[in-house]
């Protein structure tokens, strides 16, 4: 057993940094007062005193084990997993290790639909010929779910012979997916399960929050442990499963993270993940306890007032979702007369409430696992907001993907051209293009761009608040297309 108390990494970079040292090497600001008064003043002298530079003896290098080595082996006790890597460019970066580990076997891969733009770039890096599968949708909500183990089986069977299952879990809206069942779909096929869980990185420290992916039988597991465990933010974790991919996939996701690594990743950041480690394992069986009853008093607050309703309940209906993740509400602001782009604005601008994200009907709350928030300010802020109008009968048509040409990769590096959106029709995209709500890529590259999607698209932004990330302009008037 491991003492998770125990922070070295943390401990080290410390021990380094209250040392009387002259330094005379990176990084530049040496901690110096007289030339970088600015930065000391805003950041904090001890800050910059812990901004240490890599490969230094007694920290992350030297003899086995440092005390990186040491933190990293905590972290894996922690999460329940063979191995663990310490990512310094957000679970992004797992994202993209993942895609490169698993194209070294093989061509085809099954990904859900509505996954992370940066699975879309590992897709576009390695050339994967990937096999799409879709979440449901609630049309009335504008909101994106998971994936059944039925539809894993059938994408996968359509895939013919992928490598491996490309999962999101949980979604923005704490939906959570059946991860035991989606990984028994993917081993009785003889490929690993991945699992995107950035927004799960709290799961597993507490009996009443959902079991983590990797204690559910994921291979692959991505952690933005910034999000909801604790870390500064662009911090996060790749975990690894002991299972019978892992002989195969451990070298293959080292020189991955080798590759993607800077040779300047940030002492600041990494130590980060050392202390929220320490303090999820040690203390949140404590401190989760804490924040769940404010997020009960919360939804008890709403839930009196009788206007906006907490979908919880209503998303559980679906078949891909079998959790929600209590950390989270998730609220319908429409039936109470207030679109949730409006609310999370007005929140903002009037009463210094800051909300994770808003549809058009939706508005989602989130507390990191351990914080208490201010539920009376909270509910009180709710409360005043204006009553606009009631757009309940509001739904959702997607528009069919394109005719998909080529692989994404062809696209993405292929020589463009951007080309009104009535010239655009019938051309092959080379950006991946997503509308929100529900953030369902409704263009990737090497997809064909038809008359539907280009109205969809351009009938998002004419909404109040609309939005479409990935568009060659904001207003959705041209399109970036594989020139002939």
């Amino acid at each position: 057993m491991l003492d998770q108390s125990r922070t070295p990494y943390a401990d080290a970079v410390k021990a380094y940094g209250d040392h009387d040292l002259v330094r005379l090497n990176t990084p530049g600001h040496q901690v110096s007062s007289g030339a970088h008064s600015d930065l000391i003043s805003y950041f904090g002298r001890e800050i910059l005193a812990n901004d240490v530079q890599p490969f230094v003896d007694g920290i992350d290098y030297g003899t086995y084990p440092t005390p990186l080595d040491e933190s990293l082996e905590l972290a894996a006790a922690a999460w329940g997993a063979r191995k663990t890597w310490f990512l310094t460019n957000g679970a992004s970066k797992g994202n993209l290790m993942a895609c490169l580990a698993t194209r070294n076997l093989g061509e085809k891969i099954v990904v859900q639909r509505s996954v992370h733009s940066s699975v879309i770039d590992g897709l576009g890096l390695t050339g994967f010929d990937a096999e799409f599968v879709y979440p449901s949708v609630d049309k009335g909500l504008g909101i994106a779910n998971g994936v059944t183990p039925e539809s894993l089986e059938a994408a996968i069977e359509r895939s013919g012979n992928p490598v491996a299952a490309y999962i999101v879990t949980p979604s923005y809206f704490g939906a959570v997916a059946d991860v035991k069942a989606l990984a028994e779909v993917a081993h009785a096929h003889n490929i690993p399960l991945i699992v995107d869980e950035a927004w799960g990185a709290h799961f597993g420290f507490h009996p009443e929050i959902p079991v983590n992916s990797i204690r559910l039988g994921a291979d692959i597991v991505i952690s933005s442990t910034h999000k909801l465990a604790g870390s500064l933010t662009q911090s996060a974790m790749l975990h690894l499963s002991e299972s019978r991919f892992a002989d195969t996939l451990e070298p293959l996701l080292d020189r991955a993270f080798k590759s993607l690594q800077s040779t300047s990743a940030s002492a600041l950041l990494t130590a980060s993940l050392d202390i929220a480690r320490k303090e999820i394992a040690t203390r949140g069986a404590t401190s989760i306890s804490e924040t769940l009853v404010a997020m009960q008093a919360l939804r008890d607050g709403f839930n009196d007032a009788g206007r906006f309703i907490d979908i919880a309940s209503h998303l559980m209906t679906y078949d891909d979702v079998v959790e929600i993740d209590p950390l989270r509400i998730a609220l319908n602001t429409l039936i109470g007369g207030i679109s949730g782009h409006e609310a999370r604005s007005i929140l903002f601008n009037e009463f210094g409430v800051h909300c994770e994200i808003a549809t058009h009907s939706t508005i989602v709350l989130l507390v990191g696992a351990g914080v208490v928030p201010d539920v009376e300010r909270i509910v009180n802020a709710f409360h005043q907001l204006p009553r606009h109008h009631d757009n309940t009968g509001h739904t959702l048509e997607l528009p069919a993907a394109g005719e998909r040409v080529s692989i994404v990769r062809d696209a993405y590096f292929a020589k463009t051209e951007i080309v009104d959106s009535k010239a655009a029709i019938g051309r092959v995209s080379a950006d991946s293009v997503a509308a929100y709500p529900p953030g369902i890529p409704n263009l990737l590259p090497g997809e064909r761009i038809t008359a539907e999607t280009v109205a969809f698209l351009q009938a998002t932004i004419a909404a109040p608040y609309g939005h479409v990330r990935g568009g060659a302009n904001p207003e959705m008037t041209a399109f970036r297309v594989v020139a002939h």
